[in-house]
């Protein structure tokens, strides 16, 4: 894997020369930020131009390119740098703004920088509070949702057992006992099947002939009768 070069990251760099610090004023800052070993500088700005040719700063201001000015001091503490294209004497564009603390050098971070990055935050907490609340999340087919803290676990664990108490049916439960019982009784609510006709006559032969066997009685007493 490649290296990343920090220049492609100035917003997570700092940079300090310790041998600086107690001599940084209005009119050495700018000298301070032109070392060669701070990330932030570029070599082929007007300020590199001027210094070879040992010409004041005023010279910045006939110059066309990039160039460094002291935007604000507040000695010896706080010193802001400006990094902008001059385009004409009266007309510049800024690029990027410096601030020195205690000589340390940041690059302040731009506004489209600042919002990317409250907007990742922000996702990220979001994110984690729905992975934070699903893993709290239960469901069971004969109650439904609902939700299981782990406090509530703990809770329970330290409280004395005692003897378990059959809870009423919730209004799920009872939802769907009635929605099984309708199926049930569609299912088995049919009408009765018609009693086919050539037994009905069977039927009704059958009992004629027993009634009139029991009117004329057993053999053995009508022989005796006889």
């Amino acid at each position: 894997m490649a290296a990343v070069d920090i220049r492609d990251n100035l917003l997570g760099i700092s940079w300090v020369d310790s041998s600086w610090i107690p001599i940084l004023n209005n009119g050495s800052v700018l000298d301070y930020f032109s070392e060669r070993s701070n990330p932030f500088y570029d070599r082929t700005c007007n300020n590199e131009v001027v210094k070879m040719q040992r010409m004041t700063l005023d010279h910045l201001n006939q110059m066309v390119g990039v160039e460094y000015i002291l935007l604000h001091a507040q000695e010896p503490i706080l010193f802001i740098i400006r990094k902008q294209q001059r385009q004409s004497p009266t007309q510049v564009m800024p690029l990027a703004d410096y601030y020195i603390i205690a000589g340390v050098i940041y690059q302040a971070p731009d506004l489209g920088s600042v919002i990317n990055s409250r907007v990742l935050t922000a996702v990220h907490g979001i994110q984690s509070a729905f992975e934070e609340a699903m893993s709290y999340c239960r469901y069971h087919p004969s109650k439904g949702y609902w939700w299981h803290f782990k406090d509530e676990e703990e809770r329970e664990k330290t409280k004395p057992k005692a003897k378990k108490k059959e809870e009423p049916s919730s209004i799920f439960q009872r939802q769907r006992v009635d929605a099984l019982l309708l199926d049930l009784m569609d299912q088995i609510k049919k009408e009765p099947e018609p009693v086919p006709e050539a037994v009905k006559t069977e039927e009704k032969e059958t009992v004629k002939n027993a009634q009139s066997a029991g009117a004329k009685g057993p053999p053995e007493k009508r022989m005796r009768l006889q």
